[in-house]
């Protein structure tokens, strides 16, 4: 619920009514009429706004966008979000959505009012994140070695064996730094108290950091003075910063690093051009690697070059022939040799999947306990998970209420929200979970918080959601001030991924009076 705090209520008030509406011209009466509903919605919403409601967010630290935004029109501020998707396709920002019949390669959808987030509250994201992955790096590192927190029953011994993402081949396998995520994703919800939970975790090969980077370009090119005028956080060090951390966990000097993507009809081939251009190292596919006595090496104009360090962008099924996928033509043959004889780094390593599956998330507080000593920063979502029985029983009982999912699923894909679906939808889902309940999750549906956004016909409340990116060495944990915040671009809808018509803001993290 909204708190009782008319000063903002009413700032923001201003913007929607006056900026927007006041100078629309009168051949605009009915986009009038449906703003001032919007508005009026968004008043009595029963959401945490994320530009009202923070406890941390002081009343300056919103002005500077309220003011950008009354001496604006509709028009314009439609006209600005337009040029977005040009730039964006321009410069082929563009991602694919398969077995799309109208056509796979879209632009995402940008809406230029941002995400403001205070830098006390980020502080408190940003550390929890940091913990977190620091527990999984030690969980992945446990479950391929020791198996301590296996034999003590925290983890059940039998669901983490025989996960599909559970790579035999990484047992007793020593990482430097017991690193095996570099990079990880953490989805971050908020609800309508504005406490932040943890909805997932990402470790295999998260996406959206290229959105998260252009977006702040965009920024600052459509509201130049606006963003001059904010105390705002810079993001533009992380390609030099995510090659520095790929750098610390070679295990040579002066390490020759490379970003290995399927090819160019990969839905986020965009991004893995993007940050192999901004690190100022080489972008290559499978056919541009070769092993030879024990060492890979990268085809080039001068010859061979050794390669000490792979970002790889695709799955571990692909990644190597001979020890997985026969079929792929994807990966390198025998990279998996050279790798398990510790002659080349791949980042992330190749296992990381077993930890970021929705039904070990559960476990990850316990994990946070179990390796630090210390208490989660950041909340889990409370989660059912079907292949207990007595939580089956009880999602069987409460589908029409609940979000499941599939413990693999990923893109928004394989889920059910209860109380959007029909009648017909909850009862063939249902038929699903009970064939195999064990591939399935629930968690109670939350209100995300929702955030102002440019619509058709105005200023409107939209849910987000928040993905910090965590950067993980031997040496530090970095994570820039400043995540990929997306938007379910439809009214009502709690589906924020870009496949199912979700789009991106840009986050920013601003000091504030409140701190």
């Amino acid at each position: 619920m909204l708190k009782d705090n008319k000063e903002p209520l009413n700032r923001l008030e201003t913007v929607a009514t006056g900026a927007i509406l006041n100078h629309l011209s009168p051949q605009h009466a009915s986009t009038q009429a449906l703003c001032s509903k919007t508005m009026f919605q968004q008043i009595k919403s029963k959401f945490f706004n994320e530009m009202l409601d923070d406890p941390h967010m002081s009343a300056d630290a919103c002005r500077n966008i309220e003011r950008w935004l009354y001496d604006r029109n509709l028009e314009e501020l439609k006209f600005l979000n337009q040029q977005a998707k040009e730039f964006f396709l321009y410069h082929g920002i563009t991602f694919t959505v398969y077995g799309d019949e109208e056509g796979t390669e879209r632009t995402i959808p940008y809406d230029l009012i941002p995400r403001v987030i205070a830098k006390k509250q980020w502080d408190k994201i940003s550390a929890g994140c940091a913990q977190r992955v620091r527990a999984l790096n030690y969980f992945l590192d446990d479950i391929y070695n020791s198996q301590d927190i296996l034999k003590s029953g925290i983890v059940p011994e039998l669901q983490v064996l025989s996960h599909e993402a559970f790579q035999p081949h990484m047992l007793n396998f020593k990482l430097k730094g017991k690193i095996y995520s570099q990079i990880s994703g953490i989805d971050l919800i908020r609800d309508n108290s504005g406490e932040f939970y943890v909805l997932e975790d990402n470790l295999r090969t998260p996406s959206g950091v290229s959105y998260m980077l252009e977006s702040r370009k965009i920024s600052k090119q459509l509201m130049p003075d606006l963003c001059a005028q904010t105390n705002l956080h810079e993001i533009e060090q992380y390609p030099q910063l995510l090659r520095q951390i790929l750098e610390e966990n070679a295990l040579v000097d002066k390490p020759c690093v490379v970003v290995l993507t399927p090819g160019r009809f990969n839905s986020a081939f965009y991004e893995h051009a993007f940050l192999a251009r901004e690190m100022d190292i080489p972008l290559v596919t499978g056919q541009d690697l070769f092993v030879e006595n024990d060492h890979v090496y990268v085809k080039t104009i001068r010859g061979k070059q050794r390669v000490d360090v792979i970002y790889r962008r695709i799955d571990d099924a692909f990644i190597d022939p001979l020890c997985f996928r026969p079929d792929s033509c994807l990966g390198v043959a025998g990279l998996m040799s050279v790798y398990l004889k510790q002659n080349v780094v791949i980042a992330n390593a190749p296992g990381t999947g077993v930890a970021d599956d929705k039904s070990i998330y559960p476990y990850v507080d316990k994990m946070i306990s179990y390796y630090l000593n210390e208490t989660p920063i950041l909340k889990n979502v409370p989660t059912y998970q079907c292949r207990d029985a007595q939580d089956l029983d009880f999602v069987l009982e409460n589908m029409s209420q609940l979000v499941v999912k599939e413990a693999q699923g990923s893109g928004g894909y394989g889920m059910l929200i209860g109380p959007q679906a029909s009648a017909k939808e909850v009862a063939e889902f249902r038929q699903k979970v009970q064939a195999k309940p064990h591939l399935y999750i629930a968690q109670p549906t939350l209100d995300l918080s929702v955030a102002p956004t440019l619509t058709q016909t105005g200023i409107a409340e939209r849910h987000i959601d928040l993905r910090p990116f965590v950067l993980s060495s031997p040496e530090q944990t970095v994570i820039v001030p400043g995540g990929l915040t997306r938007v379910a671009m439809k009214e009502g809808s709690l589906v924020v991924n870009s496949s199912q018509g979700g789009g991106i803001k840009d986050t920013w993290v601003v000091e504030t009076l409140n701190g």
